[in-house]
């Protein structure tokens, strides 16, 4: 039903589209321009309206105008993000497995050096007799979340070839940066004008996601002193000691190898430095905002703690909030989480409702003003060389877009 769906995945993600977080620029890298203007021809190629790319934010967006007489039909946005994350994505190689029998082993490169494996990724057991399509091992996939980039495009394209199924008003848009958690910050949502969207960047099939953590960074520098250590006694301010007892004065328990669910923890990102200085940068995530404003509490805490013992700030802690739940919002007005799982028991798929351990752009954006809870874009493994999308996965992505839109029609 989706002829282009898988031929066009496979083109997106043999394109290098990696954000860089030391990047001043926006979009942070060259590649994701060229990508966004390679979709804004797509999109004019299979005939949707208003498609353009916007130098400001990076964004690409389009319409498909409303082909419906009623009155009141909601408009609805389906967003997906461009780069891909930190991990190698030059010379993207895609295998095709088809027909797994849900037990073997998988061979990425012709060595054998790195493998899927049954024991090490059980959730490999899921897709027997479906048709996988994974990396050489050399590179990340990128399904996340060029599939939800092919599934969108592949909604968009089947449904104008398919007038008989009535719609409102729907938009698109692709941005940059999302893994690099700042995409979204310039997103117009008075120029996307929709009554709600979703982003199709979740896991695997069934994920449905309206609470995200509340998220925040802090950065952290540390003034030593440095003396020869023979005649140090007294005077020597380590600074790597310090960093230390920084990390030391935090809940030992909460961090990401220790929690799950709900579970909110402090993720120590980098640790750097010498005797004279020393430098951390942790980021602190949980589901819960009172939790999470004591987390914040905690470490502006602990910098008094260890400033204390000095005639001078030797600690300073740059902390800054980067997204908040957006079950905070999306609360208010259930009714596009009952539209969301309607589709999915329509399409033949259980709904999988649970809080996502990260972000989505659609965090911010619903604090912008439109809810955009996530939808399963089907990938598995994301971030790394183990990365894999089952073709079925992405049909049934599409399948969910597709009767979003009608069914919102329907009820009207």
């Amino acid at each position: 039903m989706y002829e282009n769906l898988v031929s066009r995945f496979l083109k997106y993600v043999k394109i290098d589209t990696r954000s860089d977080s030391a990047s001043k620029t926006v979009p942070s890298t060259e590649s994701q321009v060229a990508f966004g203007k390679m979709l804004v021809e797509e999109l004019k190629e299979i005939g949707m309206s208003a498609v353009k790319y916007n130098d400001e934010n990076g964004f690409v967006t389009a319409e498909l105008p409303a082909n419906t007489d009623k009155e009141g039909v909601r408009s609805i946005g389906f967003i997906a993000h461009m780069d891909t994350a930190d991990f190698n994505s030059v010379g993207v190689n895609p295998q095709i497995v088809e027909n797994y029998d849900g037990k073997s082993d998988i061979s990425l490169d012709g060595e054998g050096k790195f493998k899927l494996t049954v024991k090490d990724f059980p959730n490999l057991a899921n897709y027997e007799g479906q048709t996988l399509i994974t990396t050489d091992g050399s590179t990340l996939l990128g399904a996340d979340d060029k599939s939800g980039i092919a599934e969108i495009m592949s909604a968009m394209e089947y449904l104008l070839k398919t007038p008989e199924i009535k719609h409102g008003k729907i938009k698109v848009a692709f941005g940059p940066d999302e893994e690099i958690g700042v995409g979204a910050d310039r997103f117009d949502v008075d120029d996307f004008a929709v009554d709600f969207a979703y982003t199709m960047d979740g896991g695997p099939v069934g994920e449905l996601n309206y609470e995200t953590f509340s998220a925040a960074q802090a950065d952290i520098t540390i003034q030593g002193m440095n003396v020869h250590p023979g005649t140090a006694k007294d005077t020597m301010i380590n600074a790597l000691q310090l960093a230390i007892d920084f990390h030391n004065l935090l809940p030992s328990e909460e961090v990401p190898e220790k929690t799950e669910g709900y579970e909110g923890f402090f993720h120590l990102m980098k640790l750097s430095g010498n005797v004279e200085e020393a430098e951390l940068s942790y980021i602190i995530r949980d589901h819960d905002r009172e939790k999470f404003e004591d987390k914040k509490k905690k470490t502006t805490a602990i910098q008094n703690e260890l400033n204390a013992a000095f005639d001078q700030e030797r600690v300073k802690v740059n902390m800054y909030d980067q997204y908040y739940n957006m079950g905070e919002i999306i609360a208010k007005d259930m009714s596009i989480i009952e539209l969301a799982k309607e589709a999915m028991v329509n399409t033949g798929i259980t709904p999988k409702i649970e809080p996502v351990r990260g972000g989505t752009d659609g965090s911010k954006i619903s604090y912008m003003g439109i809810p955009t809870p996530n939808i399963f874009a089907g990938g598995e493994n994301m971030h790394g060389r183990f990365e894999f999308v089952a073709v079925e996965s992405m049909e049934k992505a599409t399948d969910v877009i597709v009767e979003i839109i009608r069914l919102n029609e329907a009820k009207v």
